[in-house]
């Protein structure tokens, strides 16, 4: 049977249940957002003199729970548009709605007995071909689903995603021992494919894969931290970046899901896992007593402001986040100390190679006290989640892949257990866990002594296999055809055509040539325009029929190099400047106008330059998650590359086409977008915002990005690829101008924006309204450029632009002065 999902239904309008309908409505599925009806009146209700009966009281719950949702933050609403296909309802009056979806997700409290009855009521409505999975963390899939028919068990199997549903990329998919397998292969392939996740299968034990790892080490991690003296200042400093993780370390992670949620797991999950030899690690008398305190104060974490740190406005209005102390219980000033071992580490760009030297530091004595301190906490922690790791397989998996991916995915964690170990050397890891007395399965010595001395099997540098416990050998892992990773291309031989600092030239294959960014942050510098010229002039002597500009960085590109910008401005170089715009401005418009496809692959931060080089090229196949905005008002100037024609272009001129258009809101709307600095939250809002247009792709996975813009480059060869023909650009003219100016006025004496703000983006108007003209016309695009040429300049020339510049060197933040 061929399954597909055009319509879905959610039941439970929580975080995690209203967060998975809002990914499904921002991907244009129909959804279906049910709860439960109240059952009792609130004070506000009874004062209104509303009843249990009135469709206000009986929708309040799930109306309360998608309200939260389109208020979170990260969001997790994808465009506003997204939101018209979300339909709320209750589970008394609306129940007979789930008749008309394709699958339905159960997202309720965890207790097997109402999922049960749950899924009782709807086996009774659900049509045949129906998918019905749940969103259980722990509980038994099989069990849930006991007693009901042998079609509904057939379609039913649990999909764990993880919080936020939009951002993180696990999805953990469990199957029932009856589950059909077309629908297991569907339901994977709708995961990565159309929600773009990391799919991981599962078996059906307690807590899955990635919960059942992290819920061990992490509390082992916290364990450690109490009974060694660690401080939270101490243990979040070096828990985080350092290690290939996110920022928030171990601490600020807790506070980030709950204290209360992470307790409650804990407690459950040590009822459902008598034979796990390290479970008392979840009962650790110093971890468990503080945790106790923390939920009988209320201290919850982020939901109630409090829990291992707590916001604190200062004295003098300054806010501040004060840790914990973990033997008082007493939340502390912070320290904010700098440690050298985080500084040093951060200097070894090889995530393997930093762990190796970390390791190394717990027996060098030339390491400082401190240093050796710091080192003896991660490799202790690291070593009990080695040991951990071996004893889970093949309990909780059968393979080491998916506990590396569970892991990674679900956590953000660059490197998995079994790669770190690779990384610092498996015989010698092995033989010093051995000497400390931590338990490592016995299948690790077999694969040893099978000839195979890693857990991956490698060839240049790339895995190409994994050790296979049941075969005692390597199994080899078949590359993705929907991945071509930049390693695979530059292992070919003569594949790096060109390479310098900042940027190389590599050919991906069938006559297409990737530009790829490697500069700090991927920001632009003379080298990657050098980089672009040179691959724009092989491709047009015939080297490559299409070119695509991207990379695997953490961002597609931060913008222009504000340091040699500062420099510049310091030193008077004002001519430097006006050449450098000049010289932004030709390379930009002759990727616009080249007469072979040229495609963008953005993701992540894609600011200022970065996002004025991929609306430049021909299309843009971006990643859902791509952050795309001309921020350049921060640093106290404006677009310089381009950018405020293309606004124009983009969003003034198809207005203004229309006979009787007002210019005004048009024309706004771009003075909003530049003047706010304002970033779309997504691929799908920078449709809305005009960075993208009609013809872009958005890809859900963003392992995907790089092949499917090849494959968008080679359909634009395919179909005779033509560049567009310049446009006017519409130039509003003095009286448009003065209306925004009045609004700048406005907000300045409101004390909304400050004397340069006002100062920047009357500068910004000016060159939107076409400069010193009196009356509306259709101007050439040079015209503009001459305009955004001479007031970037004019700008960099203020003082307190320099300032604004130079503090965002200094502190990566906006000033606002």
């Amino acid at each position: 049977m061929g399954y597909q999902i055009k319509k879905a239904a959610v039941i439970g309008s929580g975080t995690m249940g209203g967060g998975i309908a809002a990914l499904l409505a921002g991907l244009g599925i129909p959804t279906l957002l049910l709860d439960i009806v109240p059952s009792k009146l609130t004070p506000a209700e009874e004062e209104a003199g509303l009843t249990l009966e009135d469709e206000e009281v009986r929708n309040r719950i799930v109306q309360s729970g998608w309200k939260a949702v389109t208020r979170s933050r990260p969001p997790s609403v994808m465009s506003e548009a997204s939101k018209h296909f979300i339909t709320l309802g209750n589970l008394d009056d609306d129940f007979d709605k789930l008749a008309d979806v394709d699958w339905i997700v159960e997202v309720i409290i965890e207790n097997l007995e109402i999922k049960q009855g749950l899924f009782e009521r709807i086996e009774k409505v659900r049509r045949e071909d129906c998918i019905v999975s749940t969103n259980t963390s722990g509980l038994p899939v099989n069990a849930i689903a006991e007693g009901r028919s042998e079609s509904f068990q057939e379609h039913f199997l649990g999909t764990h995603f993880f919080n936020p549903p939009r951002w993180l990329k696990l999805l953990e998919i469990i199957p029932h021992e009856k589950t059909l397998p077309e629908v297991m292969d569907f339901m994977i392939r709708y995961g990565e494919e159309f929600l773009g996740k990391g799919v991981v299968i599962c078996k059906d034990t307690p807590n899955f894969i990635a919960n059942r790892f992290f819920s061990l080490t992490n509390s082992y991690s916290i364990s450690y931290a109490l009974d060694h003296g660690y401080t939270i200042e101490e243990v979040d400093g070096i828990t985080g970046v350092l290690l290939g993780r996110p920022k928030t370390g171990t601490f600020r992670l807790l506070d980030l899901v709950g204290i209360d949620v992470g307790a409650h797991v804990s407690s459950n999950l040590y009822e459902l896992i008598p034979d796990d030899e390290s479970r008392e690690t979840l009962r650790h008398e110093g971890s468990a007593k503080m945790f106790t305190t923390m939920v009988e104060r209320k201290w919850f974490g982020n939901k109630t402001r409090v829990g291992f740190s707590k916001r604190v406005t200062t004295e003098d209005g300054k806010r501040e986040f004060w840790p914990l102390n973990l033997q008082t219980l007493e939340h502390e000033p912070p320290k904010k100390p700098r440690f050298e071992i985080f500084s040093k580490g951060r200097e070894i760009e090889d995530l393997g190679e930093r762990y190796k030297w970390i390791v190394s530091q717990v027996d060098d004595e030339e390491a400082s006290e401190e240093t050796e301190k710091l080192a003896r906490y991660i490799w202790a922690t690291t070593s009990f989640a080695f040991g951990y790791a071996s004893r889970r397989i093949p309990e909780i998996t059968d393979d080491i892949v998916s506990l590396d991916r569970a892991v990674k995915w679900g956590f953000v964690h660059e490197m998995g257990p079994f790669e770190i170990w690779d990384a610092l050397g498996v015989e010698d890891t092995l033989k010093r866990l051995e000497t400390e007395g931590i338990e490592v399965d016995p299948w690790v010595k077999e694969m040893l002594g099978a000839g195979c001395p890693t857990f991956y099997q490698y060839e240049n540098g790339n895995v190409v296999g994994y050790y296979d416990l049941e075969k005692k050998g390597y199994l080899p892992l078949e590359p993705d055809p929907r991945i071509l990773p930049i390693s695979t291309l530059k292992a070919k031989e003569e594949a790096v055509l060109k390479r310098n600092a900042s940027a190389s030239l590599i050919d991906m294959g069938d006559g297409v040539g990737l530009i790829e960014f490697h500069s700090k942050a991927n920001s632009l510098d003379q080298d990657i325009f050098d980089l672009i010229s040179h691959a724009l002039d092989v491709t047009e002597d015939g080297r490559f029929d299409a070119l695509v500009i991207g990379n695997e960085g953490t961002h597609f590109s931060a913008g222009a190099n504000i340091f040699v910008m500062w420099m510049s401005a310091q030193q008077g170089l004002f001519d430097q400047i006006d050449q450098g715009v000049r010289g932004m401005h030709d390379a930009v418009l002759r990727m616009r106008y080249f007469p072979k496809p040229i495609v963008a692959a953005p993701f992540g931060m894609t600011l200022a330059g970065g996002a004025e080089i991929a609306m430049a090229c021909s299309k843009r196949v971006a990643a859902v998650e791509t952050f795309i905005g001309l921020v350049e008002v921060g640093i106290g100037v404006i677009p310089g590359g381009t950018g405020n024609k293309e606004m124009l272009r983009r969003v003034v001129n198809p207005v203004m086409r229309i006979a009787n258009a007002d210019p005004i809101s048009a024309v706004g709307k771009v003075v909003e977008l530049i003047g706010t600095a304002k970033v779309a939250t997504g691929a799908y809002e920078a449709f809305e915002y005009g960075f993208f247009q009609p013809g872009d792709r958005i890809i859900m996975n963003k392992d995907h990005l790089l092949a499917e813009a090849k494959r968008s480059a080679l359909a634009m060869v395919l179909e005779g690829y033509k560049p567009p023909a310049q446009e006017m650009i519409y130039a509003a003219g003095r009286e448009v101008l003065a209306a925004i100016r009045g609004m700048v006025w406005d907000l300045r004496s409101r004390g909304w924006a400050t004397e340069h703000d006002a100062v920047v983006t009357n500068k910004l108007g000016w060159v939107l309204c076409g400069g010193d003209i009196t009356e509306p016309a259709w101007v050439p695009e040079q015209y503009i450029l001459d305009l955004e040429r001479q007031a970037f300049v004019d700008l960099c020339k203020e003082e307190k632009t320099q300032e604004r510049m130079a503090y965002m060197l200094e502190h990566n933040r906006p000033l606002r002065n």
